[in-house]
């Protein structure tokens, strides 16, 4: 494929396009199983969204394709009870990034969330946040921007299969507003309970010993700062 082959967006909405299947073959040749949700979950949340049973909910799945190839993915969560867009997966292929379809794809998503926010709540969206390995390139990135803050406390992703850990990684937030270099640990307190509960689907986070540990690092502390680089 030439590098100035065109690329098409489209947000995937129906749970029956084949590029469902695709994108997910895709996040399984770049991230760790202990990462990635199955594409059955996938499906789920699209026959959810085909039912008309989200709310202030929104999930979603972004494809970059060039013919029937798709060369990169996306997708992410609004959550409307804390006005915020939560991303999920970002990932390309070789020809994809020399595309430029990481960023593409994440613009994208942020435009989508910031469509929801003004549906759902009337108002700006608040920010992003999401996850990220420590010693993944892209947080370097993440973290010399200027609204962006990558949070200095120890963070974990829900156990996502049985068999595996709970994966160690860097919550950071991105602000759509003003600035912030600290957050009030309530509020970050609440923000990581909405994510467990609502995206991951965790009944009872404060019965899991990794949610339970999260909590016990941010005890006594007002505020969370940026991790020193």
């Amino acid at each position: 494929m030439s590098p100035r082959s065109p690329a098409l967006i489209r947000e995937v909405v129906l749970s029956r396009d084949a590029a469902l299947r695709k994108a997910h073959g895709l996040l399984r040749r770049i991230f760790p199983k202990s990462e990635l949700v199955s594409s059955a979950e996938w499906g789920q949340s699209l026959r959810e969204a085909e039912a008309g049973l989200w709310t202030d909910l929104q999930w979603h799945l972004l494809v970059a394709e060039s013919g029937t190839r798709v060369l990169g993915v996306a997708t992410g969560t609004y959550l409307g009870n804390v006005n915020l867009g939560v991303v999920g997966y970002v990932a390309v292929t070789p020809a994809g990034r020399r595309l430029g379809l990481g960023s593409k794809l994440r613009n994208k998503l942020r435009r989508l969330f910031e469509q929801d926010a003004k549906r759902i709540c009337g108002a700006p969206l608040l920010g992003l946040v999401g996850e990220v390995r420590r010693d993944n390139p892209w947080l370097r990135a993440l973290m010399r921007r200027r609204r962006v803050l990558a949070m200095d406390f120890c963070y974990y992703q829900p156990r996502l299969h049985p068999d595996q850990p709970h994966v160690p990684l860097v919550f950071y937030y991105e602000s759509m507003g003003r600035i912030r270099r600290r957050m009030p640990v309530l509020e970050l307190r609440r923000m990581l309970f909405t994510i467990w509960r609502r995206i991951y689907r965790i009944p009872r986070p404060m019965n899991d010993p990794a949610f339970r540990r999260i909590l016990r690092e941010l005890a006594g502390r007002r505020s969370i700062g940026a991790i020193v680089r």
